[in-house]
């Protein structure tokens, strides 16, 4: 487990729980609400272990016995709540790990903490069997419950909860971090960022990832060329864009990020802000033979694409389309 002061971003949300740690306002149900990767599980657990710490302090101290336990993942009395289903959080599953086991004090600490990850998948019967112990909760009970979607939460259960909506981290702050942990240059840094969209967890696992970095350096000699590629080389590029299927929505957010680095060349000249700098000579030569309500167009079709394939439109059909789009303008 990690303390707040290894996590990236997110200060207002480190604000307002240090603060009910150190006002002695904490709250007994709280609900982190973000994308996968943003940073919830960090956050949760970060609060955890200074909650247990026994020091009393507003950032876990790393060296006491219960923050010890906590790093290691045994702490008794910060409790992940599982699930057997993928798809279902159930009824049983609250009664049995939460409901059930909040009623006993806790082992050594001076709260018991329980974690509900992927909350959103709770049934609306686990839901009802949680909202009776959210509302007449031990004092020493803190439920925290993380979601990628809090809408899917009964209203009476969001009432009763802190709601915690956690924002983009900067990319400022996310580059140098990639940069220095993984060793990775700027250029790569610069990409895995841009995509992540302030998703810290998203740009580690980008940084990390070979297929992505193999997706990338397809698509770019691909767009390098497109312009000039006869029919027949453009149904092989339809063809072999089959084979990212799975990564389909990556693969056609990296084709809006170099469009708009486009798009941004043509307008200011500059290779300031640009994601894929390194490829100067090819996007420059690409702005200068593309119109701006060309760039739009293509900038269209690649969120038509998105939206139809989504949507189970032929996969073929939808790319050969954009393909062509992209060749015409």
């Amino acid at each position: 487990m990690a303390g707040f002061s290894e996590i990236l971003g997110h200060e207002q949300i480190i604000e307002h729980l240090q603060n009910a740690i150190k006002l002695q306002k904490v709250s007994h149900a709280y609900i982190l609400d973000g994308e996968e990767g943003a940073g919830k599980n960090m956050l949760a657990r970060a609060f955890a272990q200074t909650l247990q710490c026994e020091r009393g302090g507003t950032e876990p101290c790393g060296e006491c016995h219960s923050c010890k336990q906590a790093m290691s993942g045994n702490q008794p009395d910060i409790i992940t709540v599982t699930h057997e289903k993928p798809a279902s959080i159930g009824v049983e599953d609250i009664r049995g790990q939460l409901c059930g086991d909040i009623q006993i004090k806790p082992y050594s600490s001076p709260y018991k903490i329980y974690i509900v990850d992927e909350a959103e998948k709770m049934t609306v019967q686990a839901q009802n069997a949680l909202l009776k112990t959210i509302e007449e909760p031990p004092a020493y009970g803190v439920i925290m419950l993380l979601t990628t979607n809090a809408d899917a939460f009964l209203p009476t259960i969001l009432s009763r909860c802190v709601t915690l909506k956690l924002r983009p981290v900067k990319n400022e702050i996310i580059r140098p971090y990639l940069m220095e942990k993984y060793h990775i240059p700027d250029y790569q840094a610069e990409v895995c960022t841009a995509f992540a969209r302030g998703n810290v967890g998203k740009a580690e696992r980008l940084a990390q990832s070979e297929q992505f970095a193999e997706l990338k350096s397809h698509l770019l000699h691909l767009l390098r060329h497109l312009r000039d590629m006869e029919v027949y080389e453009l149904t092989e590029a339809v063809r072999s864009a089959s084979e990212y299927k799975t990564e389909i929505n990556d693969y056609l957010d990296l084709m809006a990020l170099w469009f708009r680095d486009v798009l941004l060349f043509k307008a200011t000249r500059q290779i300031d802000g640009l994601v894929f700098a390194e490829e100067i000579n090819a996007i420059s030569a690409q702005a200068q033979k593309s119109s701006y309500e060309g760039l739009e167009r293509i900038l269209k079709a690649l969120e038509k694409a998105k939206v139809r394939l989504n949507a189970n439109v032929n996969f073929e059909l939808t790319m050969e389309l954009l393909m062509l789009t992209i060749k015409e303008n």
